[in-house]
């Protein structure tokens, strides 16, 4: 699926830094400190579809072969991953374009609905053309997974350890991908809680795992397009650190989807269908 960068340099020779030290001066207790700071680094990172750009979105400049995939899948600009026949990352001077191709019907679809926005860090539905395109209907659910609340809260407690980027910077949004009673598979980070769900996504996609063999564990709060991404996928159970929206609560009532939100080391609160966590 994936196809080297153009000009035959390896992908690690080119990947960019996830996190820059800057001279800073830190004032505590009343005094000021010289120091250095591991910032977030963040770039533009443009999706083009068969040489048509499509969407710009700031993230953090790693797995973007994820990321390609996992919004292809969870946007809905294909039915199936089978669908993507290639991504290939191609690194400019401050901007990076991930070039996708699709089956074609599915590419004549994509032009139907084009979208050419910027999209900012945190925004959620940015540069959809209408309410209609950006508030999709979701099939409902598989059956998925169940956890105990004992296996949840181990994979709670686990979660800072996975996570490099954060622990350098503080600044950045994780999704971790769990299988009951294996613990975490896989994370992907990003400066955008939308991109790290994606790129986890695209992860799993990538690797052909099956989407319902486990549930996701992300940092931030849980809106609507969070559900809206996991539904799309055929992800049963999310799992957040933050709290949830109304909006969010309604669709994963609608598509069968468990909520879990305000997830802590010794608490959690069941918004929607409880009956995957005992």
């Amino acid at each position: 699926m994936t196809r080297a960068p153009q000009g035959g340099a390896p992908a690690a020779a080119l990947q960019p830094a996830t996190s820059v030290a800057l001279d800073v001066q830190r004032w505590s207790a009343g005094g000021l400190q010289a120091m250095q700071d591991q910032v977030a680094e963040e770039m533009p990172v443009a999706l083009v579809y068969h040489d048509v750009p499509h969407v710009v979105m700031l993230a953090t400049p790693a797995d973007l072969e994820d990321y390609a995939v996992g919004f292809t899948l969870s946007e809905a600009l294909v039915a199936q991953r089978e669908e993507i026949r290639g991504v290939e990352v191609r690194h400019g001077a401050g901007v990076i374009d991930v070039h996708v191709s699709v089956a074609w019907e599915r590419f004549a679809q994509l032009l139907q609905r084009r979208r050419n926005l910027a999209g900012r860090t945190g925004c959620g539905l940015c540069g959809a053309e209408s309410a209609a395109d950006a508030i999709r209907d979701c099939p409902p659910v598989p059956a998925g997974v169940s956890v105990s609340a004992a296996q949840l809260h181990e994979s709670i407690e686990a979660l800072a350890a996975h996570q490099p980027i954060n622990r350098r910077t503080g600044s950045v949004h994780a999704a971790a991908w769990v299988r009951p009673g294996a613990g975490i598979q896989l994370l992907r980070e990003d400066v955008g809680r939308h991109n790290a769900l994606d790129k986890s996504i695209g992860a799993l996609a990538r690797a052909q795992a099956d989407f319902g063999a486990g549930y996701m564990l992300i940092t931030s709060r849980a809106s609507y397009e969070m559900v809206q991404k996991c539904a799309t996928v055929g992800i049963s159970l999310l799992v957040a650190l933050s709290a949830p929206t109304a909006f969010a609560v309604r669709l994963a009532r609608q598509c069968g989807l468990t909520l879990v939100a305000f997830a802590r080391r010794d608490q959690h609160v069941l918004y929607a269908h409880p009956e995957r966590v005992q």
